[in-house]
Order: structure tokens, then sequence, then C-alpha cells
């Protein structure tokens, strides 16, 4: 479990294809401080710790990953988004997020103004019923507020810290963005879903 709050901007060292999964390393400034099954978001992605040096950790993704998120087009030279699990001594400063990836969805304008940028994200249509007006969203694992809500897209504010801490600042128009729905929304709409069946 983690909170959408980002500890680290990483960058890929090293994206291997291997069988039609994939190993990436990346760089980290925390890789000191982890063990070797640790799990560790990647860009709104729960990930395993299989291998790690004093600076970088290295991950295995399988195929299911691969379908479901935006990992089959990262790169090595690409930044990431790097958050540890969270421990219960923690406060929650963002939401609940569980690095379980929707889907994936792409960045169709970002707007800059005078104090930070709007970003506006379109996403398949058949989860519009998981986006709700100031809600929370996560977007490559940052936990965001949807400030405007449409039939199959949303736009987030980004404040100047978010920007420059995380891969904010490296998204432009058509990047594909994992996307993961607050799970309280979630549950509530399987409940609803299923008392009406």
């Amino acid at each position: 479990m983690f909170t959408g709050i980002i500890e680290d901007l990483g960058t890929v060292l090293e994206a291997t294809d291997i069988n039609g999964g994939r190993t990436m390393t990346f760089s980290c400034k925390f890789a000191n401080e982890l063990s070797v099954d640790d799990s560790v978001c990647v860009n709104g992605v729960c990930q395993t710790v299989v291998a790690l040096d004093e600076s970088s950790f290295t991950t295995q993704l399988v195929e299911e990953t691969l379908r479901k998120t935006n990992f089959a087009a990262v790169k090595a030279g690409d930044k990431v988004n790097l958050e540890r699990s969270l421990t219960f001594d923690q406060r929650l400063d963002g939401h609940v997020v569980q690095g379980h990836v929707d889907t994936v969805g792409v960045v169709e304008d970002v707007v800059e103004e005078e104090t930070g940028w709007l970003y506006r994200i379109s996403f398949p249509e058949e989860y519009a019923d998981y986006i709700v007006g100031r809600g929370s969203i996560t977007l490559n694992g940052i936990s965001l507020t949807v400030a405007r809500e449409e039939k199959a897209a949303f736009t987030v504010a980004i404040v100047p810290y978010t920007y420059e801490f995380t891969n904010m600042h490296e998204l432009q128009i058509g990047t594909r963005v994992n996307l993961e729905f607050d799970i309280l929304g979630k549950y509530v709409l399987r409940y609803l879903k299923n008392r009406e069946g």
C-alpha cells in the first residue's frame, strides 16, 4: 500500500526484454534502504525488488503488467516517480494507493498558468463512473485531485512543487500515463452494481 506522495524522481538505467516480460533497473536515492522482496511503487505500479545495489534497484515485469500499464514503452533515460510502501507509523498524506493500475490515459492538453499547470487526461469511457470531481486519482503514482471531470477525460491542477519533483514536467501531449482510481470508490460501485444485479 502507498500514499501517492512521491519520494524520489528516479531514472530508468536499463530496460531489457525477456521472454515476453521485462527486467528494469532504476536509479534511486533510497536504494540503500531497500531489501530484495520489498515493494516499490514505480510510476504508479507496485513492483517487487529482485536485485539492488547502493544506488539502484531492479524489478521484473510480467506480460500482464506490460498489457495494463505504460511500461512497454518506458525506456532507458526516462524519469519515473518512486515511493516506498507505507508503514503503520506514517501519516497518510495522499490517499490509499495500491499500485494496481486500472488503465492507461493519454495527456490531451497542458496549459501553463501563472501559478501552476493544468493537465487534461483522456481515458477509456468505460471507467467514467470512477471519476468524481474533487475526488482522488493516482497518475503515474502521484496522488492528485480531480479538478474537472468530463465523460472520458479529467483535468488535474499541478502545483510547482509537484511539477518540479515528479515526472509531470516530462509529460507532453500524447504521453501515456498510468491511472489508478480511488479504491473506496471502486468498492462502492461494485457493491451498487451487485445490488442492482
